[in-house]
C-alpha cells in the first residue's frame, strides 16, 4: 500500500525522486521503441554485409 501513497505522490508531482505513471509508460514504450530499432538495425547491417559481398565477388566468364 505504501507504493500506491508513493506513486500517487510522485503522479500529483509532491516528489521529484520517483516517475510519474505517464513517465513510466512513455520509458516502457520509448524502451520497446529501442529494441525493434535494434533489431531492425542488426537486419539492415547483415542484409548490407550480404549484398556487398555478392557485389564484390569477381565475375568470371565460363570457360568454353
Amino acid at each position: 500500500m505504501r507504493q500506491w501513497v508513493r506513486q500517487a505522490g510522485a503522479d500529483r508531482g509532491e516528489r521529484d525522486d520517483r516517475l510519474t505513471t505517464a513517465e513510466r509508460d512513455e520509458l516502457k514504450q520509448l524502451r520497446k521503441e529501442n529494441a525493434e530499432l535494434k533489431q531492425a538495425n542488426e537486419i539492415l547491417t547483415a542484409a548490407s554485409v550480404f549484398f556487398a559481398q555478392k557485389i564484390d565477388r569477381p565475375r568470371t566468364r565460363p570457360r568454353r
